[in-house]
């Protein structure tokens, strides 16, 4: 059997060591009946914490080939032929590569579940979990069809989020570049005809021209600020307390952060929403979609919120006490609780956040325009304007 490594923290002390399991499955379930709570587990050198979607394929291409599955497994065909079909039919390379070795494993024995998780980059913990829910219980087709969905509806949200943050990035950008573009070519030319003309130039002007000098003598200096300050901060977020306080930072900011916390909340839900219907037991639930979170800060609380319930609390209850969540959310979930209808709630919840989410970025993209165009009017109107200002001098003069 193979050997996993594992780093973590037993009883709030720092632990790590070595045990040997029949799978990944096997030796977090290990670590759990010892309490050990353990982010990293690696095999022969190999890192199996949960990815993100995508590598090389696409989450587009991972949602029609599950709806396509479901369809298929619906229709009887038998589940060697279903993956043969969808194999010959692929472009993507990747995909029809894994797909490929997939219906080798299963015609070997090996379940469909066992069979994905060694393709992690196209299929995560989530995809597995809810398919091996799926072949337990009988209902693969309907567990494709949740999976397909849920695939469809994380591909609109990061959607909504990219759309949020590349338009105002790509402006000012431009804007930047427009600018620098300005100060190192054209004021040079009025600095020299301003010096042969013996003008006395007003603050503002002296100011441009200076910034221009700057520009020229030290171009590759800027270039290498930026590229630094880049590497800098990807690194610093690369570290547990760095992505602690960067992702911490971006949450407290006052526009930004409440829709990255709508987002969370829409995540959270909508991702345990599906898990739970698909029959994970919710300690395994959990613990995947604080991975999925996409948030340190969220992360955490999810954690903590599991660690609770580990002990016999409700999930509403340490949901509530983390102050990450809003109220209403909370209340809804222990209706959902009280109920027995947790998964229900908790789909009505993420449907209604993702609402808020496309209110939210439509506003935000209103109010980024005005900004943005009083932006470029100070930096390319002042520049304008303090170039113009000796000239005004001169023409007094020459009258």
């Amino acid at each position: 059997m193979p050997q996993f490594e594992w780093k973590g923290t037993r009883g709030g002390q720092a632990a790590s060591g070595i045990l040997t399991a029949e799978s990944k499955m096997a030796a977090e379930a290990m670590l759990r009946r010892q309490r050990v709570e353990a982010p990293s587990i690696k095999e022969k050198g190999r890192e199996v914490a949960i990815p993100k979607w995508g590598g090389r394929v696409p989450p587009q291409l991972v949602a029609i080939f599950t709806r396509q599955f479901s369809v298929m497994i619906d229709a009887g065909l038998p589940l060697v032929q279903c993956l043969e079909i969808l194999a010959s039919q692929q472009e993507n390379k990747t995909m029809k590569k894994a797909l490929i070795q997939i219906r080798q494993d299963v015609e070997s024995g090996s379940n469909l579940a066992d069979a994905m998780r060694k393709h992690p980059k196209i299929f995560n913990d989530l995809y597995t979990n809810m398919v091996a829910a799926g072949e337990a219980g009988g209902i693969l087709d309907t567990i494709l069809q949740r999976l397909a969905q849920y695939i469809e509806k994380a591909v609109k949200l990061n959607g909504q989020v990219k759309s949020a943050m590349i338009y105002p990035v790509a402006v000012i950008s431009i804007a930047c570049i427009v600018v620098a573009v300005i100060l190192w070519k054209v004021i040079p030319v009025f600095a020299a005809l301003f010096k042969g003309l013996g003008a006395q130039l007003p603050m503002p002007t002296i100011i441009v021209i200076h910034l221009s000098n700057f520009i020229a003598d030290y171009w590759w200096l800027i270039g290498i600020t930026i590229a630094g300050t880049i590497y800098f901060l990807r690194q610093y977020h690369g570290t547990e307390r760095g992505r602690r306080v960067i992702d911490g930072t971006l949450l407290r900011m006052p526009i930004l952060g409440l829709l990255l916390r709508k987002i969370a909340v829409a995540r959270f839900c909508r991702t345990l929403a599906t898990l739970t219907s698909s029959g994970v037991p919710i300690l395994d639930g959990l613990q995947i979609t604080a991975r999925t979170a996409g948030n340190a800060i969220i992360e955490d609380a999810i954690m903590a919120t599991r660690k609770s319930v580990e002990e016999g609390k409700t999930i509403s209850e340490p949901l509530g006490d983390t102050d990450v969540f809003p109220s209403m959310v909370v209340q809804m979930i222990a209706v959902g609780e009280q109920t027995g209808a947790l998964d229900t709630m908790l789909s009505k919840i993420a449907d209604f956040y993702e609402d808020e989410v496309d209110t939210a970025v439509a506003g935000l993209m209103k109010l980024l325009e005005p900004v943005l165009i009083a932006f470029l009017g100070v930096a390319i109107g002042g520049i304008v304007i303090a170039m113009y200002m000796p000239m005004f001098s001169l023409i007094g003069q020459i009258g």
